[in-house]
């Protein structure tokens, strides 16, 4: 939308998304990067900042769900396309006729796909996944050989072309930390044994964001970057968003909604977890938790106002907050907050409040709420 709402926004810069983008390009320089837009691209819009990195060169979109893919395909997006969440029953067909890749960890899912793909009379596209170690979706070595001979075999009677060969890591932003060479190691051995077998991938990948980043060796044929994108740190340890080259796309704004005298002593909110010192000036936040802000954030989170860093006064409340401004505070009702945004400018950022919450900045930006709308620049 390009209307700026009065209550709360979330400003979305699609240069930054750009920028990104060809950021995360120069660092894998030989492999082609996948745009990961699930959970409506963490929050920012899925099919803006799809078309965004589209532009910028990215040459496959990410999802997880097939809900998400579908959605992609429905708004008019197109290009490579791999969606990975799947449960039984799933939309396959669906998906084929859309021209989008699946991934496959098991038998079943096989099945269901060759039997998808006779239906739509159409060669499905499957990307094989192998779990190296993180424990999560992915086809155990133990059972590696029967998925890719029942691959191959699909490939034979011309229901399923294997178009990719895939793993996560576990802990690629944990630098040094010692299950990544033994994932990388085991990638390579399930990879080799697969091409054995007759499957000619066209794209081989295993890095996320901090491996792109940081493991050029994990790069392969392509390179899926999630967090990065948005120009969020993928962990503190890898170093701050500006010393890695990107800059945050989200900026979370809202209005003041009130602004008052109150004497020493006042309680603040929900338990009186905080009272105020003295006589001060109280600014009242129309967000709360039902926003996406974290409750556990209650008397951390940092909002910038009038020029200066502020912290919430007592506990998040369902649909707002507040803070204290001080007693000679010249804020105003409706004057502009932020929330998060870009250091640069002197802003909080999602990592500032993820510090706050004890949490990640990723659970930050994606959990910002439907009622909070999405206003773009530079589209």
């Amino acid at each position: 939308m390009n209307e700026t709402p009065t209550r709360a926004y979330a400003e979305i810069d699609l240069d930054a998304v750009r920028g990104n983008v060809r950021t995360l390009r120069e660092r894998a320089p030989r492999a082609e990067l996948m745009a990961v837009v699930k959970s409506n691209a963490y929050g920012h819009g899925a099919v803006e900042c799809a078309t965004a990195a589209q532009q910028a060169g990215a040459t496959w979109l990410g999802t997880a769900t097939p809900g998400e893919a579908l959605a992609l395909r429905a708004a008019g997006v197109g290009g490579r396309l791999l969606c990975w969440l799947w449960t039984p029953g799933g939309p396959w067909r669906e998906a084929i006729e859309a021209d989008i890749d699946v991934s496959v960890s098991g038998m079943w899912a096989l099945d269901e796909v060759r039997e998808a793909a006779r239906a739509a009379g159409r060669t499905a596209r499957v990307h094989l996944k192998a779990d190296t170690g993180l424990g999560r979706n992915g086809c155990q070595p133990a059972d590696w050989a029967e998925l890719v001979g029942a691959a191959v075999a699909a490939q034979a009677e011309g229901t399923v072309r294997v178009t990719g060969v895939w793993s996560h890591f576990a802990c690629a932003d944990e630098p040094g930390h010692p299950s990544v060479a033994l994932q990388l190691a085991a990638f390579r051995d399930l990879l080799a044994h697969a091409e054995k077998e007759g499957v000619d991938p066209e794209v081989r990948h295993l890095a996320n964001s901090p491996a792109t980043l940081t493991l050029p060796e994990s790069h392969f044929d392509l390179v899926r970057t999630g967090i990065a994108l948005y120009g969020i740190s993928p962990a503190p340890e890898l170093g701050t968003s500006a010393e890695l080259g990107l800059r945050p796309a989200m900026t979370l704004k809202a209005s003041l909604a009130l602004v008052k005298t109150v004497p020493a002593g006042h309680g603040v909110s929900y338990g009186h977890h905080y009272t105020t010192g003295a006589e001060t000036r109280l600014g009242l936040i129309p967000v709360g938790y039902a926003d996406g802000i974290p409750r556990h954030a209650s008397g951390r989170g940092p909002v910038l106002v009038g020029g200066k860093i502020r912290r919430v006064a007592g506990r998040v409340a369902m649909d707002q907050f507040v803070v204290d401004l001080g007693p000679g505070d010249l804020a105003h009702e409706g004057a502009t907050v932020v929330l998060f945004g870009d250091a640069a400018r002197g802003e909080p950022t999602a990592e500032d409040w993820a510090e706050a919450a004890d949490t990640i900045a990723y659970e930050i930006v994606t959990r910002i709420g439907g009622r909070v709308p999405r206003v773009y620049r530079n589209g």
